[in-house]
């Protein structure tokens, strides 16, 4: 999907007769009513010439569209926008608080509904491009009432209190957020047969190529080129081992940052699934029938201390601190995550807690380059897909800065 907009054509006037001439033909404005008399209200898809016709319109360089994208109650994102003087808009600090109905939202009772916006990060809208040189963008807000009190939803504020005054360990996340693609009927992923189950196991699928293997790759190279744009340091993309299943990572990001990329590529990645008419769900185990892999959202950790030398003995000494507190980890690493940890489809049971070397039915694994090497990083494969990243990245370093933890034997292959 390209996010240039394209230009309107025009067709030349032709002259019949001295003296008369045939006005500019004009793109058509008609919708594509076959289309839309196949769909539902509200999921037909306009004909392109109509958006082109308004997204074509300049506007001017004195104003920038605004998208304010905040969390709900559930954990998924809501936006809406505002004008905005272009010289309002170079700094976070510099953009204006605004608000939103979260009795509408859930986040606030409906007699003391107001819920105050606070921006916290701006990325490029890549929804809204312009060739001006000025940038409309994208807000990442977390949300207050209005005497500044975060809400109970508020998560960011949590974790940026566990993060606060440790910024000089440098604490790096890598998030990757694995999705599912359905169709419009949010029963039959893309790929799979109405009603039925792919005629193949899984095994082809993962990081595939062809019609037959891979399904939805548009979307996420739509994503992929959107985040870019937008600023967001997304580091990769591949198809997953399910059919249907994708994957995009982000980061490294140092702190909270990590919540607040993520948390707006989840926002891209609607928005495109949107554009395309496809149904996106970031459930842990969309699929419960059957042989088929649940979704993740695997969290690689490095603090400065684990990137120096000596630096493994400081990794194993954060996983036995995440050992002793697995519970409370579990608590808050997703809904319907119990579906996807069955020490099954490369999990740990969630009743356990155990690391190893390249192993992926571990709670947390140690890659073998950060073995040779004797530093790096580790991969917590607890978090589910639609586990909210401030909590699972907070609740990490505040584990990991805490107190020492009993040692914990590995289950390296070698060992198993």
């Amino acid at each position: 999907m390209r996010f240039t907009v394209a230009a309107l054509l025009v067709a030349g006037a032709a002259a019949f007769a001295p003296m008369q001439q045939q006005p500019a033909a004009r793109p058509s404005t008609s919708l594509n009513m076959a289309d839309i008399l196949k769909k539902s209200t509200g999921q037909a898809a306009l004909d392109p010439t109509v958006v082109a016709q308004y997204a074509s319109l300049a506007l001017p360089t004195d104003k920038v569209l605004a998208e304010y994208v905040w969390v709900d109650a559930v954990g998924d994102t809501r936006s809406k926008t505002r004008t905005l003087p272009t010289d309002r808009t170079k700094a976070v600090e510099d953009l204006p608080k605004w608000n939103f109905d979260g009795s509408s939202t859930d986040q606030a009772p409906g007699d003391d509904s107001e819920v105050i916006l606070r921006p916290v990060r701006i990325f490029r809208d890549p929804f809204r491009p312009r060739s001006d040189g000025v940038d409309n963008i994208l807000v990442m807000c977390d949300t207050y009432t209005p005497a500044g009190e975060p809400i109970e939803t508020n998560t960011r504020a949590i974790a940026e209190a566990q993060f606060s005054g440790k910024e000089d360990e440098e604490v790096w996340f890598g998030l990757e957020q694995e999705f599912t693609l359905f169709n419009l009927d949010e029963k039959t992923p893309l790929g799979w047969p109405k009603g039925g189950m792919p005629s193949r196991p899984q095994g082809p699928y993962y990081c595939s190529v062809g019609p037959e293997n891979n399904f939805g790759r548009h979307i996420t190279e739509s994503l992929y080129r959107a985040c870019l744009y937008a600023g967001i340091n997304i580091s990769g993309t591949n198809g997953e081992v399910m059919p249907g299943q994708q994957e995009y990572q982000v980061g490294p990001c140092v702190g909270i940052d990590a919540g607040d990329q993520l948390m707006m590529s989840r926002y891209i990645l609607q928005r495109v699934c949107e554009d395309f008419q496809v149904f996106c769900t970031l459930h842990p185990k969309p699929i419960t029938e059957g042989d088929w892999n649940g979704a993740g959202m695997h969290t690689n950790v490095s603090t400065k201390s684990m990137r120096d030398e000596g630096g493994l003995e400081v990794i194993k000494q954060a996983i036995y601190k995440l050992g002793a507190k697995h519970a409370e980890h579990i608590a808050i690493y997703g809904e319907g995550n119990e579906l996807r940890l069955t020490g099954a489809f490369e999990t740990a049971d969630m009743n356990t807690f155990c690391y190893g070397v390249a192993n992926r039915g571990a709670s947390i694994r140690i890659g073998r380059d950060t073995e040779a090497e004797g530093k790096g990083y580790f991969e917590d494969r607890r978090p589910s897909s639609n586990a909210d990243p401030y909590l699972v990245c907070g609740k990490i370093f505040d584990t990991i800065m805490g107190p020492e933890a009993p040692e914990i034997e590995p289950m390296n292959k070698e060992s198993a």
